[in-house]
């Protein structure tokens, strides 16, 4: 397996394992999932949008205003910052943090960045 592919498998998994608690009942979980997923993928447009929704979707189950608001704003300047290659770094993407601070990288997550940054010549801050 290629790191573009570890880097991939370790984000599906962290979306699957998200909506597997979805389907549970357990929205904390659920949420803890789609920030790691976020860490994972908010180089790419496509993942960061992703796990973005995810939240939203998490907001919307809980009737969280701050959340859902918070996730509205993040989706579109998501996007643009992960085309234009300027993010927070290890930001976990939820509406309690600020959406420009960088942030500590889980180990295991740190691992696959690192991987798929040298993959690429990039060098995760």
């Amino acid at each position: 397996m290629g790191v573009r592919a570890a880097l991939r498998g370790g984000f599906e998994l962290e979306m699957q394992r998200a909506d597997e608690h979805l389907r549970t009942g357990d929205d904390a979980a659920a949420f803890r999932c789609y920030e790691r997923a976020h860490v994972l993928g908010q180089r790419y447009v496509v993942p960061h949008l992703r796990s973005h929704v995810g939240m939203l979707r998490v907001g919307w189950r809980r009737r969280d205003l701050r959340e859902i608001i918070g996730q509205l704003l993040r989706i579109p300047g998501g996007v643009v910052g992960s085309a234009i290659g300027r993010i927070p770094v290890g930001n976990s993407g939820g509406a309690n943090v600020s959406a420009f601070q960088p942030m500590e990288i889980p180990p295991d997550l740190r691992a696959l960045l690192q991987e798929d940054a040298q993959d690429d010549g990039k060098t995760p801050a």
